[in-house]
């Protein structure tokens, strides 16, 4: 009986989730042209008064409006408003799990410690509501990516308009995820312990597998084994620099120990993910040019001996040091708050953060860490239409109100199950 009414509570959520979903919209037949506002490119510049014309999902000029030119298209008048390239969250989970409570929507971790041949791509709902909600804050691309065991998963990037996962993806496999062990461990006091961090005798062993892995790994595809092994198949790319590793961790012996391991398995192409305490190995992040993808920032110092404010500062002392920054989403409720990315960036730039170098930790920096930056994170001619039309600063909450936005020229929907819900009961408490 119990099996028969979690059943029908699964279906009758999961019913919901895909009626809210919005109609993904049509491929772009007429052009547009976006006149008159303050053109954000993405990549550090800016154009007052600009004029954005884009075709066939491609933008076709990006100037002033003060160009003699002609329209093209639907011409929108954007004077005093701002347009901006479509945000892209890096390493988040949008779409692996819709009911934390309900098993059967979780796709987050798969069972195993090794996992690089496992996809996030094809567990990917495009139909969530969690999805959907992306949007009306400018996020429009997303990098999925599996959760979980020491080697989590492969990650793909998607759009967030689609009606499944195989429109959905703009770039597929884009790299394997690896959660780096700690080599640190602490007495828990309720057991007996002080409380203090130790070192955790269980680490060298850890790292020791982390070479033996990937040491078999690339054996084996040296070879010619005649029984395949899946896993061994998925780190190729690895070894031969299509793919990347991210690996997630945080501490200064930990992630040298991380950059230093990979390049004694030849494995070239790494990104850094989370990165407490990069600040402390900035010059080895410098000397090999590995990128680092950072946490939000609304969260308590690592240590306690780090600053008070050293999660709001440490994008600025990474760029200023030269380090490619990006911005993702991991830990607590991330799903739901992956929506207020341009926020996190905008608590960057009011800690130092230069607004527009904040703003390139969504957009250009972010494409060029996930490898898309040769279509997507700015607005240039011959890249993807993808961009928003926002009333004020997009990375303040109090301004960022999007009247238009377009993926890939599509001019999409900005209802979502929340806009829904504040239309039904806006009027209820009105006094007649």
């Amino acid at each position: 009986m119990k099996k028969i009414i979690y059943s029908l509570l699964f279906t009758f959520l999961l019913g919901n989730s895909i009626i809210a979903q919005q109609t993904p919209a049509d491929k772009q037949t007429a052009d547009y042209s976006i006149e008159g506002a303050t053109a954000h490119l993405g990549n550090g510049e800016v154009i007052e008064n600009s004029l954005i014309m884009f075709s066939e999902g491609k933008i076709v000029f990006a100037g002033s409006a003060n160009a003699k030119i002609a329209r093209r298209g639907t011409v929108i008048n954007a004077k005093g408003k701002h347009v901006y390239p479509g945000f892209i969250a890096a390493n988040a989970s949008l779409g692996l799990v819709e009911i934390d409570a309900v098993k059967a929507s979780d796709d987050e971790d798969e069972i195993g410690t090794n996992n690089p041949h496992i996809r996030s791509l094809i567990a990917y709902n495009a139909e969530s509501k969690v999805v959907e909600s992306m949007r009306p804050n400018g996020v429009l691309m997303a990098q999925i990516t599996p959760r979980g065991g020491l080697i989590s998963g492969t990650s793909s990037i998607v759009q967030l308009d689609a009606w499944n996962w195989e429109d959905a993806a703009i770039k597929v496999d884009d790299a394997i995820h690896m959660n780096w062990p700690g080599s640190l461990s602490s007495g828990r006091r309720r057991f007996g312990g002080d409380g203090t961090l130790k070192p955790d005798p269980n680490y060298p062993k850890s790292i020791a597998g982390i070479k033996t892995y990937f040491s078999n790994a690339k054996t084996y595809l040296a070879g010619n084994a005649e029984k395949k092994h899946l896993p061994y198949e998925a780190t190729k790319g690895l070894f031969d620099g299509t793919q990347k590793l991210f690996i997630h961790v945080n501490g200064q012996k930990e992630i040298t120990d991380a950059i230093t391991i990979s390049k004694e398995l030849g494995i070239e192409k790494v990104v850094i993910v989370k990165g407490g305490d990069a600040d402390k190995v900035a010059d080895l992040l410098v000397k090999y040019n590995i990128p680092i993808i950072l946490e939000r920032p609304h969260r308590n110092p690592s240590s306690e001996d780090d600053a008070y404010d050293s999660t709001y500062t440490i994008a600025k002392i990474l760029t200023e040091k030269g380090i490619t920054v990006g911005l993702g989403m991991e830990g607590s409720m991330e799903r739901m708050n992956t929506r207020n990315l341009p926020f996190y960036a905008g608590t960057f730039a009011a800690h130092g953060l230069e607004k527009e170098e904040a703003l390139k930790l969504l957009t250009f920096n972010n494409a060029k860490i996930l490898g898309i930056d040769d279509f997507a994170g700015t607005l240039e001619v011959g890249k993807d239409a993808t961009l928003f039309i926002s009333e004020g600063d997009a990375l303040d909450m109090r301004t960022n109100i999007i009247s238009n936005a377009f993926i890939q020229g599509r001019k999409i929907s900005l209802e979502t199950h929340q806009t829904k819900l504040w239309k039904r009961y806006s009027n209820k408490y009105k006094t007649k």
